[in-house]
């Protein structure tokens, strides 16, 4: 059975909060977890790096001296490859980096990711959370009670503006409304922290 700590809205510990089994208790299956992070960030490339081929840069048209006679090698351009300003060779072209990835499997690394996260005692839980205003130092504060580690997740069943503008300044303290939470972001928190509605949505999500 899996748990985390509990805490009320103002930061203070109430005991052990229980967590599904079926997605805070599973197996971890590291490989998957590695080919779901792989997706991801290729998945986010963009891939319009280019470069200019000979037949692509300026300039080039005339043959720079004449074939024979010169004593020199016979060039046809002096934009080719080996002169300067010339083309590029084998340089990156537009394409595509997309990664496919079942969803079957995709759900199996995320649940592995939180099991694994919740094994090492890297999640906690609030009974709720209310941020009244926007306040950096007081989120802050708020923050440093629950006793997190170095890079921080809060994740909410729903937008909370309050919230994300108080956070939004603090390094490595990133605010993921529910279903926005991914494999890789997991990986990358020290500390994951959920509301309640989050922990009984995210089970309703990805039980299946």
């Amino acid at each position: 059975m899996a748990t985390a700590p509990l805490f009320s809205a103002a930061g203070e510990k109430l005991g052990d909060a229980t967590l599904g089994e079926a997605i805070f208790d599973q197996a971890v299956r590291e490989d998957l977890v590695h080919q779901a992070i792989e997706r991801e960030l290729a998945n986010r490339r963009q891939g319009t790096h280019d470069v200019k081929s000979r037949s692509e840069v300026r300039g080039g048209g005339r043959k720079p001296y004449r074939q024979k006679g010169t004593g020199r090698a016979r060039q046809g351009s002096i934009r080719a490859p080996h002169y300067r300003h010339g083309g590029i060779v084998h340089g990156p072209t537009p394409r595509g980096y997309h990664k496919d990835m079942p969803q079957k499997m995709r759900r199996a690394a995320f649940r592995s990711a939180l099991s694994a996260k919740a094994r090492d005692g890297g999640i906690r839980v609030l009974e709720a959370l209310d941020v009244a205003a926007i306040s950096t130092k007081q989120f802050a504060a708020w923050l440093g009670r629950l006793e997190p580690g170095a890079k921080t997740v809060v994740v909410l069943s729903a937008r909370d503006q309050n919230t994300a503008l108080s956070a939004r300044n603090i390094p490595n303290v990133r605010v993921i409304v529910l279903p926005g939470l991914s494999t890789m972001t997991v990986v990358w928190a020290d500390t994951l922290i959920f509301t309640r509605d989050a922990v009984s949505k995210i089970e309703e999500l990805y039980s299946a």
